[in-house]
């Protein structure tokens, strides 16, 4: 959680500043592009304060209302990042850069003195952008750190088994965005540039459109991945299935006639069985039974929270019968 909170935190930094000087960028000249990544800069800001609200909204105590806690709550604002502000940031710049292509035209440059000393406008939007590229490496290299580590603990074999694996929305949005964000900036540099050095707009209008294209789709794919958690997903088959075999090799422990697993927040799992004993064991037995179950799974996984194991008792004829409640 500390991991995560720290890659939002450097985030909110870095895309702030950002945004602040695309801003002024865009008006010294007046580019479609810088306009998209304006948006694009200042989405990624708020964006970073829904997910710090719903870091601390998960941190609350469970209660009778919720009793396994508010972690969802991590879900529901990332699901909000991406169809909010990361849809409507796309569509406006999207938008935007249509309407440049549709009527391309040169916009006036201003251009600014500082200190006695007078420069071209778009000096500005290079050193602005070249800037976003800079700060962006800085906090997509925070999450990248933070993703990988995952990674190492969970045997994934890479960023593709972890988009689709991990309970940390948070940390994946915030790679995400960071990732989108180096290749907006990187798009608009490559589109400004072209239009100032050859005279012709639409370069600069394209840019606008394809990071408004970009945002959407990646709004598509986040709302995606935080669905399946909203939904309650369970954890992948073969980490569940290491789980099942510790319960499985339990003592007196004949069959585990069903297992199954669900988040209900970033690395907090649930974990239910009913699971058939041996005939001959009584009720203390079964009890100290399944406390040692309990125990070698938390052991196994740090993400498992929460453990409810239904007793069976394994009759002559091989049908189970609930035992007494352990």
């Amino acid at each position: 959680m500390a991991s995560s909170k720290s890659v939002v935190i450097a985030a909110l930094i870095a895309n702030a500043a950002i945004a602040i000087l695309k801003f002024v960028g865009y008006l010294l000249t007046m580019s479609p592009a810088m306009l998209s990544e304006t948006y694009h800069s200042v989405s990624d800001t708020g964006n970073q304060v829904f997910l710090l609200v719903g870091i601390r909204y998960s941190d609350k105590e469970a209660s009778r209302s919720h009793p396994f806690g508010y972690g969802k709550a991590q879900f529901f604002y990332s699901f909000l990042v991406s169809v909010l502000l990361f849809g409507i940031a796309g569509w406006e710049s999207a938008k935007h850069g249509y309407n440049a292509i549709m009527h391309p035209h040169m916009p006036e440059m201003q251009d600014p003195t500082v200190l006695g000393f007078t420069f071209p406008g778009v000096w500005v939007n290079y050193a602005v952008l070249i800037g976003a590229i800079i700060f962006e490496a800085w906090a997509l290299w925070k999450a990248n750190k933070a993703l990988k580590l995952q990674m190492e603990q969970h045997g994934w074999s890479g960023y593709r088994e972890a988009f689709r694996k991990t309970s940390d929305v948070t940390t994946l949005t915030a790679f995400t965005e960071d990732t989108i964000a180096m290749g907006g900036a990187g798009i608009a540099l490559f589109g400004v540039f072209l239009t100032r050095s050859t005279g012709d707009p639409i370069y600069d209008a394209v840019s606008a459109l394809l990071i408004g294209l970009l945002l959407m789709f990646f709004a598509v794919a986040l709302a995606w991945e935080n669905k399946r958690l909203l939904l309650g997903e369970s954890m992948p088959e073969d980490e569940e299935s290491e789980l099942r075999g510790v319960i499985r090799d339990g003592d007196g422990v004949i069959s585990v006639n069903d297992f199954r697993t669900v988040y209900f927040g970033p690395g907090r799992l649930v974990v239910t069985a009913d699971v058939s004993f041996e005939a001959g064991l009584d009720t203390a037995e079964i009890d100290d039974a399944i406390g040692a179950i309990e125990t070698e799974l938390k052991a196994r996984d740090s993400a498992v929270k929460t453990v409810y194991i239904e007793p069976e008792s394994e009759l002559d004829d091989g049908s189970g019968t609930d035992a007494a409640a352990a």
